[in-house]
């Protein structure tokens, strides 16, 4: 997969944000490649900048943000030079499309279900009155919708958070867009709908063909969804890799204490593990390694020198002093390790 070019390129992104009066640095030089086809989980703690970093992708920084430097490139453009929204509408839907948390605040409570499909059908297709309407309701059909042309004259205050999850996911793909951002789809949802709702993201991709970005802190989430994992804090991609490696083979201390925190490793009479301190003030410069602060382990060099990205296998990278060849060898967590012995035994 990563031989091929990517369908989209981010490189040395720089987001920043006027704050009464004072400049917060939101993403700070983060880079990543998304690849066509895949399903990437971008995770990371709230306030990591996981949203702020999608948003840029489609013109939907709040009106005091900007992009102060970096690149992004999809199909031969830097769309991270784009100003007006014109420039934006070429991409926004049509090519890049998402999908928000909370279905209740994206759909228009004052308009019927049919009508929103049809309004994205119409810009985004060509397709226009009857022909529209038509599509509109197949797409009701086609996330799961039980009587859709019934449903289709209905208002969203008449449907579950479940099923209105499924029309903005809906909305989304009667644009028929390359790539689908899929910002924390579930958090509004019991455990059964979110699980609904993922494999109906998963066939989807399967039948449209389009690439997936969730964005997500639940890391169950992204073992079920995700070909590959970029992990995030402060505002940088610290850590990438295929749903394998950084679930088995995580390098950064940071994906260490995030997999460490997971219920599910929790140690019956211990206390669940969890991740001491706080993410960095983004309106401050920050000297080295930003999670230095809030990591037992850290290396005097952690609060000097920021880490470079080190590569340890054709798909995986971290950016950690861990992994250069002059540092001390450290075991990881005691959860990490048994993680890596559970996976080592399904390879046996």
């Amino acid at each position: 997969m990563n031989d091929k070019t990517p369908i989209l390129s981010v490189k040395d992104l720089v987001v920043k944000f006027s704050l009464r009066g004072r400049i917060l640095t939101a993403i700070r030089g983060a880079s990543l490649d998304l690849h066509e086809g895949e399903a990437l989980a971008i995770v990371g703690e709230s306030g990591s900048g996981k949203s702020v970093f999608t948003k840029s992708f489609i013109g939907m920084l709040d009106q005091n943000g900007w992009v102060d430097s970096g690149h992004i490139e999809f199909e031969g453009h830097d769309i991270a030079g784009y100003k007006t929204e014109a420039e934006w509408m070429k991409i926004r839907g049509g090519k890049i499309s998402m999908v928000f948390q909370d279905p209740m605040t994206a759909l228009n409570p004052l308009r019927k279900v049919g009508m929103q499909i049809q309004e994205a059908v119409e810009l985004h297709t060509g397709l226009t009155g009857k022909a529209a309407a038509k599509e509109a309701v197949e797409m009701l059909d086609r996330v799961g919708i039980t009587n859709p042309a019934l449903r289709a004259n209905q208002f969203p205050h008449e449907f579950s958070g479940g099923m209105r999850q499924r029309v903005v996911i809906a909305i989304a793909m009667a644009c028929k867009s390359r790539i689908l951002i899929c910002d924390e789809p579930t958090t509004a949802l019991d455990v059964t709908i979110q699980a609904q709702i993922l494999k109906l993201v998963k066939n989807l991709q399967q039948d449209f063909g389009f690439t997936v970005i969730y964005i997500t802190h639940d890391l169950g989430v992204v073992a079920n969804v995700a070909d590959r994992v970029a992990v995030m804090y402060a505002g940088k991609i610290i850590e990438t890799g295929t749903a394998e490696e950084v679930f088995y083979d995580p390098c950064h201390p940071y994906t260490w204490a995030l997999l460490s925190s997971l219920p599910q490793l929790g140690v019956k009479g211990h206390d669940l593990y969890s991740i001491s301190g706080t993410p960095p003030n983004l309106f401050n410069e920050i000297k080295g390694d930003a999670f230095a602060p809030r990591n037992p382990k850290a290396l005097k060099i952690d609060f000097v020198h920021e880490p470079p990205e080190f590569r340890v296998s054709p798909t995986h990278t971290a950016s950690t002093w861990l992994l250069d060849p002059r540092a001390p060898k450290l075991d990881p967590p005691a959860a990490i390790q048994a993680l890596k012995a559970k996976y080592a035994r399904r390879q046996a």
